[in-house]
């Protein structure tokens, strides 16, 4: 093993991961865990609705945000079961139980593999915007909102001028026609992110299939989906609903794949509404 990487392996994963914690030291703990592109920031507009009553995590995956640079390991990242191994790692090192994990797009399916994985630490799951695969798959009728040469454009896209890419998607994954500012915002954290990291974490997030997973989710789950939304259609919110057990699925008002940026009122309603529903 290198020195950096014993280094990054001595160092606890809360320094690793840039962990904050806010709110109600005493209060039942609220995990979030942000999505492609982005980093713990995009919480700034959710994260008011929670610290009052509620134990607030944050952290920032490996090659995102302020994490420690020699976290991210293009090998052990290189799926989301290295992703997923990060949040437990975090839960372990803090010790919490009965986490309530709010995860968006990519994460949602880190959060799925880590509940898999060992779920003794999960209360629920509020996955927003999730979708267990972006390719559509003929053979079963699964409509993931992509063909497969589409991704493949995608990702061709992003590997020939990543700061192009970010600048034509940030709008179209914001989804806030009326509110311009936020897609700038959006695609300001897109070209924040180390252009290699985000070649490889696209990779992961438009390839991955956690499908097979669904049906293994042993907590209580929410899916939180826009009205309309450009990288999970309708059809991914029916899938996960009658995939997972005893799920709970609500259609937001909202559109665009971040309701969380776009519409926060909103989505911490229903949040609330559902853990409320848990007690």
């Amino acid at each position: 093993m290198s020195t950096t990487s014993t280094t990054t392996a001595r160092r606890s994963a809360v320094g690793r991961h840039h962990v904050t914690v806010t709110g109600d030291p005493d209060g039942p703990v609220v995990l979030m865990a942000h999505g492609f592109g982005c980093d713990q920031d995009m919480w700034s507009r959710l994260l008011p609705r929670f610290t009052a009553d509620h134990r607030v995590v944050l952290y920032d995956h490996a090659g995102a945000g302020r994490s420690d640079p020699a976290a991210y390991d293009p090998q052990r990242h290189a799926t989301l079961d290295g992703y997923a191994e990060d949040l437990l790692a975090i839960c372990a090192e803090l010790d919490l139980e009965d986490v309530t994990v709010v995860a968006h797009s990519v994460a949602a399916m880190m959060a799925v593999t880590a509940a898999v994985q060992d779920s003794s630490r999960f209360a629920r799951l509020v996955l927003i915007a999730p979708s267990p695969c972006y390719v559509d798959d003929p053979a079963t009728g699964y409509v993931g909102g992509f063909s497969r040469s589409d991704v493949e454009e995608l990702l061709a896209s992003l590997d020939s001028n990543y700061f192009a890419w970010a600048a034509a998607m940030a709008p179209v994954v914001m989804g806030a026609p009326d509110e311009p500012a936020l897609g700038e915002e959006l695609e300001r954290s897109f070209c924040s992110t180390d252009p290699d990291t985000a070649r490889e974490f696209a990779r992961v997030t438009f390839l991955s299939d956690c499908r097979p997973l669904l049906g293994r989710i042993d907590v209580p789950t929410l899916l939180l989906q826009c009205a309309q939304d450009a990288l999970a259609p309708l059809e991914v919110g029916d899938h996960l609903h009658a995939a997972i057990a005893g799920s709970t699925l609500v259609r937001l008002e909202a559109t665009g794949h971040c309701p969380h940026v776009s519409a926060p009122e909103e989505t911490a309603a229903a949040i609330r509404a559902f853990l409320a529903e848990q007690r």
